[in-house]
């Protein structure tokens, strides 16, 4: 009766069509990765995420680039009469038929393309409907079909990437990444026959495989048993990611790529970012004793702004691999000076010659006294401006906002990119010196624009992407020039950082470091004609770093991959001045300052400079930001409010409200009232020196 009934179902089977198999180009075509690749500009993959948490399949893996062992091992073990016979052997289906039907444990007959069908087809695998005489006869079929549509290297080639080798890892790339962390093109004998006994039981235990890997060498294929057991308890018990994290670049493709199976092409090049990345290493490790354990870089061409090198992380602190450092905010230091100097130029109110005194000074706010001091502690007397942003010089950084306004500088820094996210009045004088959060991202825009004569655009990190829509400079480019020629100026810089430090390149560059309070952040950002570069160093638990500033933080990294982008460009020179910019013989007197050729804005040139201290104009009360209250129990004419000023030796008025009120070299009793004022100190020809806003509250009081 048994017989009959196998008999009947192999007549039904062998008259049933096989389904329908797909070809092999539309195998390979519908295949997808569960990663998504970060490309640099050239092609070369960066990063590679793993976007499908279903399944884990890696790119697919052409026979050629799989080794030749590997091949070995997996027809040894699966189907060693693969290049004789048609998709079925008929041998072996003879003697698991044989042992089928005599009742003993069959063996398997399954050929490498009856395995293949399977998992063409679901329906046609064991796992779906179990293991039966009439799923056998199907399998065989479909085989026989396949065979004559396919070639064997196409089969070979389809069931690698296919089959399941252990848990969730599917094809043989993501198998030999994850197990062996190496391509399949690498494996030698010993690790493809540990690959291929795993295909028998994807999810054997490690006794099991031990036993398995001996067996089949002692079966005839030439390996090792001892190191395949080793191989077995090592490998397969610390599976891997098949990709080691790139802390470097990892939190940016997270950002970037949203799908499995994505190319995603940026302007960033492979390397130009290695290289930055072990500079920054490199360097960090030189400071592991002095608290430094993280860091960023930013590399962008000035021109087209896209961005070739993006640092995020040095990796050194586990704990913070992922914290992108390029778009954290930290507190800027002295990086923000250019952008207010630029404004005071720009403006007219000070030229890179004037004099501005560098020593203690107390000032009034509604806080109480704001008492700025230099890094050095140290005060240098009267200085030049080109002096006082080259050297990085606190007490005339405050001064300067003060002529330029808060409001002014504040908006500036708004128009440049950077996030404020409180009103001017939060950030008070600091804001001169940096006492705002800013991001790598951010700095490294505002400097390019500088060195694109204040005009501003996006950065960009994917290519193709939209030529940038010019817009309004947000500057002259005369006063971009002598900015950026203050910021190239050794000599001028030598006053602070001597004339050898890494600020110091044989081309044309211009830079600008900063320190931030209790050394917590160094920056060091700069550009030269092609190439603006941004470095941050400091740790991201936001700790003090012991003796670690600007200079012996982040510009010796700055200075490495400015010498590597300019490696050919060593006699670059430096950028050409605007025929707007007029360039004079400047003599000084009253203070020690050797006479030298400045750039001046057309109309603003001075070849004599006469030094007095205490010339710089300033209100002295109220404070900026002043709030008034009135009295009501105080009678009218007892209430006043007496406007005090220093000229520093003009001729200036106090104007309220854009109307006069008296010469400003007396004080000014005024009787106030409730109101915003805006209270300036200006010139007979109407130029503002400095000015304040103030206002006063309180209920409206009878004489």
């Amino acid at each position: 009766m048994r017989w009959l009934l196998v008999l009947l179902l192999t007549i039904a089977c062998q008259i049933v069509q096989a389904a329908q198999l797909p070809r092999f180009e539309q195998v390979k075509q519908q295949w997808q990765s569960s990663y998504a690749r970060l490309l640099d500009r050239h092609g070369h993959v960066l990063s590679y995420q793993r976007l499908n948490k279903q399944q884990h399949r890696f790119e697919w893996t052409a026979l050629d680039d799989v080794s030749p062992a590997l091949i070995d091992a997996l027809l040894f073990v699966e189907d060693r009469d693969f290049y004789q016979h048609h998709g079925v052997d008929w041998g072996a289906v003879s003697r698991s038929a044989i042992s089928y039907l005599t009742g003993q444990k069959a063996r398997g007959a399954s050929t490498i393309s009856m395995q293949l069908v399977a998992l063409l087809d679901n329906t046609l695998s064991w796992q779906s409907g179990g293991r039966t005489v009439s799923k056998k006869w199907q399998q065989i079929w479909a085989a026989k079909q396949l065979e004559r549509q396919w070639t064997k290297a196409q089969i070979l080639e389809a069931y690698l990437n296919l089959v399941i080798w252990r848990g969730d890892l599917q094809g043989v790339s993501v198998a030999s990444l994850a197990l062996f962390d190496k391509w399949p093109r690498g494996l030698d004998r010993d690790e493809s026959l540990v690959l291929v006994a795993l295909l028998a039981a994807p999810n054997a235990n490690y006794a099991r495989l031990k036993q398995r890997v001996c067996q089949l060498a002692q079966a005839g294929f030439t390996a090792d048993c001892t190191r395949m057991r080793l191989l077995v308890e090592t490998q397969l018990h610390r599976r891997q990611l098949p990709f080691a994290m790139q802390p470097d670049i990892d939190s940016l493709a997270a950002r970037l790529l949203s799908e499995a199976h994505q190319d995603l092409r940026t302007s960033l090049d492979a390397s130009l970012q290695q290289f930055a990345y072990q500079t920054l290493v490199s360097q960090l490790r030189s400071l592991v004793h002095q608290q430094a354990n993280a860091g960023a870089v930013l590399v962008i061409h000035n021109a087209t702004g896209e961005v070739l090198a993006y640092v995020a992380n040095s990796g050194l602190d586990q704990e913070s691999q992922w914290v992108d450092g390029v778009q954290a905010l930290r507190q800027a230091g002295s990086t923000l000076k250019p952008f207010l100097y630029t404004l005071a130029i720009d403006q007219q109110r000070l030229t890179a010659a004037s004099v501005l005194d560098d020593k203690p000074v107390n000032i009034s706010t509604e806080l109480g006294l704001y008492v700025p001091q230099n890094y050095e502690k140290d005060f240098k007397g009267a200085v030049t401006v080109r002096t006082a942003l080259a050297s990085s010089l606190n007490v005339p950084a405050v001064l300067t906002l003060q002529q330029v306004g808060l409001t002014s500088f504040w908006q500036l820094l708004k128009d440049l990119g950077f996030s404020l996210e409180q009103q001017p009045d939060y950030y008070g004088n600091a804001l001169a010196l940096g006492g705002s959060d800013v991001s790598l991202w951010q700095l490294a825009n505002a400097y390019r624009t500088l060195a694109n004569a204040g005009q501003r655009n996006p950065l960009f990190l994917t290519l193709p992407h939209d030529t940038p829509v010019p817009t309004a400079p947000l500057w002259s480019s005369g006063s971009s020039f002598i900015v950026s020629d203050i910021l190239s100026d050794r000599q001028a810089r030598s006053l602070s950082f001597g004339f050898e430090n890494p600020l110091a390149t044989p081309f044309w560059t211009a830079v600008k470091t900063g320190t931030s309070k209790d050394m917590r952040d160094n920056w060091c950002i700069g550009f030269s004609q092609t190439y603006t570069v941004a470095v941050w160093v400091g740790n991201m638990q936001g700790l003090p770093m012991r003796d670690v500033s600007g200079i012996t933080g982040a510009a010796p990294i700055w200075f490495d991959i400015m010498h590597y982008l300019h490696q050919d460009q060593m006699a670059m020179p430096a950028p050409v001045a605007p025929a707007t910019l007029q360039q004079m013989q400047v003599q000084f007197t009253g203070f020690n300052q050797p006479s030298y050729l400045e750039w001046f804005l057309e109309g603003t040139g001075q070849q004599q400079i006469s030094y007095q201290a205490d010339t710089i104009p300033q209100i002295i009360y109220p404070a900026h930001g002043t709030i008034i209250a009135l009295d009501p129990d105080m009678p009218v004419a007892r209430q006043k409010v007496f406007f005090k000023a220093h000229v520093g030796g003009e001729h200036l008025a106090f104007w309220l409200n854009d109307q006069y009120l008296a010469q400003a070299e007396q004080d000014y009793a005024w009787q106030p009232q409730r109101g915003h004022y805006h209270l300036q100190l200006k010139t007979h020809s109407g130029q503002t020196r400095a000015d304040i806003r103030f206002e006063v509250r309180g209920k409206v009081v009878k004489p």
